[in-house]
C-alpha cells in the first residue's frame, strides 16, 4: 500500500520528476475508487487525469498545487514574468522629463441671439413716447449738446430699443437721449429695433442700458431705478415660480440679492438707495444738487414727509445741511413722536463737529458784502477769491524757487 501511495505521489509531481506512468494503469485506479465513493459530484470534471486520484491527505495537497485557478501559487517557473524596470539615470545627470502638453483652448462659440432675427427700422419720431414712469432724466446740458453735434454730423449710430404700444405707436425702451438728441438735431426719425417685451423684461433692459450707458447719474434717479428693477424681479419671480421657468441659479436668492449683482452693488448698498425714494421732491432736489450728502440723506428718508418738509424749510433758511448726527437725532426723535418745527430749528442752528472748523461771524462779513447778500453768494464770492490768491501765489513762487536753484 506504501508503494503504491508513493507511486501516485510521483506520478502528479509533473513531468520535471520523470516520465508519466502509462494511462490504462492511473484510469483502472481511479475507477476502483469511483465505485466505492459514494454519488458526490465532481467539482471539476474538465481537469486532466492526473488531478483524479484518490483524495488522500497527500494527494489533496498535490491537487491543490495542479489546480488551474490558483496561478499565484504555480512553480516559480511558470509565475509571469515582470516587465524590466527602466535604468535610473546615473547620479548628477540631468534629469529628462517628458514634455507638458499644452492644454487645447476651447473653440469660440457663437455668440447669443435673439429668438427670431431683428432689423433696423426708421420710426418717426412722433411714434415714440417716453416709458412709463421713466426713471432717468432727459436734461439739455453740455452733454446733450455733444450728442445733438454727433448726431447731426453722423446721425445716430447705436439703434434704440422699443417695443409695440397697445395705443399706437412705440415705447421707448432705451433711446431716450438719443430721440431729443435726433429732435435737436432737425430728423423727422431714428433706427429703431423693435422687440416685444413683457414689462418686466422692458424695465430691466431700460435699467441696466442706463446705467451702463449714462455717465452722470443723479442718486434719485439710480434710487428710482433699482426700485424698479426690485419690483420687476419680484413680478418676473412669482410669475416664473408658478410656471416651473424659475432660472436655477436665482433659486433661493432674493430679490435684492439679484438686483445687487447685476448693478454691482452690495445688498446693503442697494437697500439704502431705494430708501431715498421716501424723501419728499425738496430734499431730494437737495440732495441731488450735492447740498445733503448719502448718509445723512439716507437717515432723513425714515422720518415723516411732514417733519421732512420742515427740515428742507430749515436747510434752505440757515443754507446748511445737517451732518450724520444731526440727521440721527432727529431719525430717532420723529420715531418718538416729539420731532416739530422748533427741535428741527435748534438742532440745526447747533455748531456741527467737525476738525478743522473756521467761523466768520455776520459783523466781519459785513464789512465786505452788503445787507442784500445771501449767505450762499458771500461764500461762493470767498471761495472765488481764494482760487484767485492761490493762483497767485503759484506765479510767485516760480522765480522764488528758481533763484533759489541758481544759487546752489
Amino acid at each position: 500500500m506504501a508503494d503504491e501511495k508513493a507511486k501516485i505521489v510521483t506520478d502528479t509531481t509533473g513531468p520535471s520528476s520523470g516520465p508519466a506512468p502509462a494511462q490504462p494503469e492511473v484510469d483502472a485506479q481511479v475507477s476502483k475508487q469511483e465505485q466505492s465513493a459514494p454519488e458526490a459530484p465532481t467539482p471539476d470534471k474538465a481537469e486532466a487525469p492526473a488531478q483524479k486520484e484518490a483524495p488522500s491527505k497527500k494527494d489533496k495537497a498535490v491537487q491543490k498545487s495542479a489546480q488551474p485557478g490558483k496561478t499565484e501559487k504555480a512553480a516559480p517557473s511558470e509565475k509571469t514574468e515582470k516587465a524590466p524596470k527602466a535604468p535610473s539615470p546615473a547620479k548628477g545627470a540631468p534629469e529628462v522629463k517628458a514634455p507638458v502638453q499644452a492644454e487645447t483652448p476651447a473653440a469660440p462659440a457663437e455668440a447669443p441671439r435673439p429668438g427670431k432675427e431683428e432689423q433696423i427700422v426708421y420710426i418717426k419720431l412722433s411714434e415714440l413716447h417716453a416709458f412709463k414712469n421713466h426713471p432717468f432724466q432727459v436734461r439739455n446740458d453740455e452733454e446733450m449738446k455733444a450728442m445733438v453735434s454727433s448726431v447731426r454730423d453722423k446721425g445716430v449710430t447705436q439703434p434704440a430699443i422699443v417695443r409695440p404700444r397697445e395705443d399706437g405707436g412705440y415705447e421707448i425702451v432705451s433711446g431716450h437721449r438719443r430721440q431729443k438728441a435726433s429732435e435737436l438735431a432737425g430728423f423727422v426719425d431714428m433706427p429703431c429695433i423693435v422687440r416685444d417685451l413683457t414689462d418686466e423684461q422692458a424695465i430691466t433692459q431700460m435699467v441696466e442700458d442706463n446705467t451702463n450707458q449714462r455717465e452722470n447719474i443723479l442718486p434719485s434717479e439710480r434710487a428710482k431705478a433699482l426700485k424698479m428693477q426690485l419690483e420687476a424681479i419680484k413680478h418676473q419671480g412669482a410669475k416664473e415660480a408658478t410656471s416651473g421657468q424659475l432660472d436655477p441659479k436665482d433659486a433661493g436668492r432674493r430679490s435684492n440679492e439679484i438686483v445687487a449683482e447685476r448693478n454691482k452693488m452690495t445688498v446693503k448698498q442697494v437697500q439704502r438707495y431705494i430708501k431715498l425714494n421716501d424723501l419728499v421732491p425738496d430734499l431730494q432736489k437737495m440732495m441731488d444738487a450735492g447740498q445733503i450728502k448719502f448718509t445723512p440723506a439716507v437717515e432723513l428718508a425714515y422720518i415723516k414727509p411732514k417733519n421732512q418738509r420742515y427740515i428742507a424749510v430749515a436747510i434752505e433758511g440757515q443754507q446748511s445741511a445737517p451732518s450724520l448726527s444731526q440727521a440721527q437725532r432727529m431719525r430717532e426723535l420723529d420715531q418718538k413722536g416729539v420731532l416739530n418745527g422748533d427741535v428741527i430749528d435748534g438742532i440745526m442752528m447747533e455748531d456741527k463737529k467737525e476738525v478743522d472748523k473756521v467761523i466768520l461771524t455776520g459783523a466781519e462779513l459785513g464789512k465786505y458784502f452788503g445787507k442784500e447778500t445771501t449767505p450762499r453768494e458771500m461764500k461762493d464770492q470767498i471761495i472765488k477769491l481764494l482760487d484767485d490768491w492761490k493762483g497767485q501765489q503759484k506765479e510767485v513762487a516760480k522765480p522764488e524757487k528758481k533763484a533759489a536753484q541758481q544759487e546752489k
